[in-house]
């Protein structure tokens, strides 16, 4: 018997296991269906590239054949250890812009505003900038500048302002239009997982208890309260009980999954699967919102790219050296080291597209760089119009989720991607850039056309792993609503969702840190409300 038990030890429930055990009075359980981040690719930053892919590390998902991607079927990395994606995922520390917000309280969501959000993200963070307006120091999230630096990267960044993209300092200050380096989230050139920042410090407390490789399987319920959690570890079925609340921080795959199998979603799709139903909730597993990358990539000539350092032994050899002396070079790594914030269209008010520029280019993660120096202008749509979704397969626990991205599948989503790869074009076409001879690789030069563009942005197109809004919040005449604005999922009690999955739209970049600030805020909402309750029981 705990007091909370938190479903998921991902970047959210990190958080909110910090959070909830800091009073001892508080007995807390962390459920977390991968080990923990006792291997070394998790924490040397260019590790995402041996995690990713990897049974060990990755739940590998895979999506449905997408129709709008040309009949393809997509991988799905989702982190499968203490720490969760961000213990695999790009490092790249990005809040959003100020109207993701306004906009979430604009749709009733009060306390969603950016001014409400802009403090909780200031909390916890320990940002190497110092402290100012904008940042804070002193807290579990580290922040800091990248530790290797391209030729090729500040000729595209010359290139881009050329273009009319102007340059910026900072990404996290409510307007990220511009172009800049990334900031990242490691520590002396190693990576900071939410496991490092906000676990790790709470695991001597002896109200927090983790148990891991346990896999939750059903959401125990008396009535319409939820009271415990069913699990599986080592093979053995156990079950926990809740005193207070049971905190469903899974992600947007995972938690929208157990709660069908729970009982709480569509009451038509749980009964054809033979699930006893708890609560009609008809949004469970809508709203699938990714942020779909068009990966065009340039041959280059004259200029040192990572495909051709990755080829040699001697240059392997050095870049090892480098970090293990120093932390730096190609090991503390992203997998993108610049970034850009532009528009797509003049139609647009605030900036619609984010560029990951890479210098190396492959086919996609798991396979070797190409044969010949090139780099990758990955460019994604930031506020899609496309919706998908995560259903069961079936009542198994073990089998994966069915996931239905549906990109490209809307008119607007098309003319972004169009839009999109023909301002690459036009970047690489400026003057700071042709010292280097780009030649256009991928999806080709040939495709001139708007349906050409179109196939070729169907072709090449892929997630870049940014599922929310599958338990979305919304206010109480939403039909698709999951979750209240105190994150409390309606029609039941002593019930909550805490992670990416509550977002009602998706923010203008990254999810990873706005899960964060999710979980942040989502905890002291439970310490504030279940304070409520005792005192008026007292």
């Amino acid at each position: 018997m705990y007091d909370y038990i938190i479903v998921g030890g991902g970047s959210a429930g990190c958080v909110l296991a910090n959070r909830l055990s800091a009073d001892p009075r508080n007995s807390v359980c962390l459920l977390e269906a991968g080990g923990r981040d006792n291997w070394i690719w998790f924490h040397i930053p260019v590790g995402y590239l041996f995690a990713i892919g990897n049974p060990r590390s990755d739940w590998m998902f895979k999506t449905e054949a997408e129709a709008g991607l040309n009949g393809r079927v997509l991988s799905y990395p989702r982190g499968k250890v203490l720490g969760g994606c961000s213990a695999i995922n790009a490092m790249i520390y990005m809040r959003g812009q100020r109207e993701d917000y306004d906009n979430w309280r604009q749709m009733g969501l009060h306390g969603w505003s950016w001014e409400d959000v802009k403090p909780i993200f200031r909390r916890h963070e320990d940002h190497y900038l110092g402290d100012s307006d904008h940042h804070g120091t002193g807290g579990e999230w580290r922040i800091e500048a990248p530790r290797v630096r391209w030729d090729i990267l500040d000729a595209f960044v010359e290139a881009a302002v050329e273009a009319g993209i102007p340059r910026t300092a900072d990404f996290n200050t409510g307007d990220n239009e511009g172009i800049a380096y990334f900031q990242v989230n490691q520590r002396n050139g190693r990576r900071w997982s939410a496991a490092r920042g906000f676990l790790k410090p709470a695991l001597s407390r002896p109200n927090l208890k983790v148990e891991t490789f346990a896999s939750a399987t059903c959401i125990i319920f008396e009535g319409r309260r939820a009271i415990g959690m069913e699990f599986v570890q080592n093979g053995v079925k156990r079950q926990i009980r809740a005193r207070r609340e049971v905190v469903m921080s899974a992600g947007a795959v995972a938690t929208p999954r157990l709660l069908q199998l729970s009982g709480i979603g569509n009451a038509d799709f749980l009964q054809k699967h033979g699930i006893n139903v708890v609560h009609h909730l008809p949004g469970v597993g809508e709203n699938l919102q990714d942020h779909l990358q068009l990966r065009p990539i340039y041959k280059v000539h004259g200029v040192r790219t990572l495909n051709e350092d990755y080829r040699s032994l001697l240059k392997k050899g050095h870049m090892a050296l480098e970090y293990a002396l120093f932390r730096r070079g190609p090991l503390t790594m992203a997998p993108s080291q610049l970034g850009a914030f532009t528009r797509s269209s003049p139609h647009y008010a605030t900036p619609n597209l984010q560029f990951h520029i890479q210098p190396l280019s492959l086919d996609k993660f798991g396979e070797e760089p190409h044969p010949f120096p090139a780099f990758t202008a990955s460019v994604c749509n930031l506020r899609p119009t496309s919706r998908g979704s995560i259903r069961l397969r079936g009542p198994d626990p073990s089998e994966a989720p069915v996931i239905k991205l549906n990109s490209l599948t809307t008119q607007e989503d098309q003319e972004v991607a169009v839009d999109a790869l023909r301002l690459v074009r036009r970047i690489v076409s400026m003057p700071a850039l042709q010292e280097y001879r780009p030649e256009e690789y991928k999806p080709g030069p040939e495709l001139e056309t708007d349906a050409e563009l179109l196939h070729g942005a169907r072709e090449t197109g892929t997630t870049i792993f940014h599922p929310v809004g599958t338990a979305k919040m919304g206010i109480e005449s939403d039909p698709m609503a999951v979750t209240d604005e105190r994150l409390r999922v309606r029609g039941v009690s002593g019930l909550r969702v805490i992670d990416a999955s509550i977002m009602p739209m998706i923010t203008s970049g990254n999810t990873n840190s706005p899960t964060l600030m999710i979980a942040e805020k989502g905890a002291a909402m439970i310490l504030e409300d279940n304070l409520k309750n005792t005192s008026a029981a007292a």
